[in-house]
């Protein structure tokens, strides 16, 4: 029980920490109080709903699901993340990520499998590392929606390897 209470606690603050826009003090700003690009002393400020929703393309994905950018990469880092929610039964295709991925599962119930390994089950606060070079997939519950954060990294300018869709029978293992 303590533990699934540190891993909601820890979602809550990632998600208000990448949502609060930061001032010049590094105190979260509240909104119609943007700080100006000079104030910010080279930081870059994307506001919710700024960067457009997007549909994941379906020759990577099976079903219904979208992606919200949340930030792209900013020399030297290489890191990107979104939001990514999976209707019921939408999945990803199998893939690999060259520097590894991070998910956060923030809302529903979802499904995720390495490569010859067994269907883990997702819930809210969970938190899954996927090795470098790893095939895998993950989506949504048959029944119910799933949003997660995707944290990653690009190697010379690539973050994913996109393979085969991953098939029914293997979505319900």
């Amino acid at each position: 029980m303590k533990d699934h209470r540190f891993r909601q606690a820890a979602v809550a603050a990632i998600a208000l920490a990448l949502a609060a826009p930061i001032g010049a003090q590094g105190v979260p700003e509240t909104r119609g109080q943007a700080a100006r690009p000079s104030a910010l002393h080279g930081m870059k400020f994307a506001g919710n709903g700024t960067q457009a929703s997007v549909r994941g393309p379906a020759q990577n994905f099976t079903g219904s699901v979208r992606v919200d950018p949340l930030f792209g990469t900013n020399a030297p880092s290489r890191t990107t993340g979104a939001y990514v929610t999976f209707e019921p039964g939408a999945r990803s295709a199998w893939h690999s990520h060259p520097l590894g991925q991070t998910l956060v599962v923030t809302a529903g119930v979802g499904r995720v499998q390495s490569w010859g390994g067994p269907v883990q089950e997702l819930r809210p606060g969970d938190v899954v590392w996927t090795p470098p070079d790893v095939k895998h997939w993950h989506g949504a519950a048959p029944t119910t929606a799933m949003t997660h954060m995707a944290i990653s990294e690009q190697q010379e300018g690539k973050g994913v390897t996109w393979m085969e869709k991953v098939s029914d029978e293997q979505y319900g293992k």
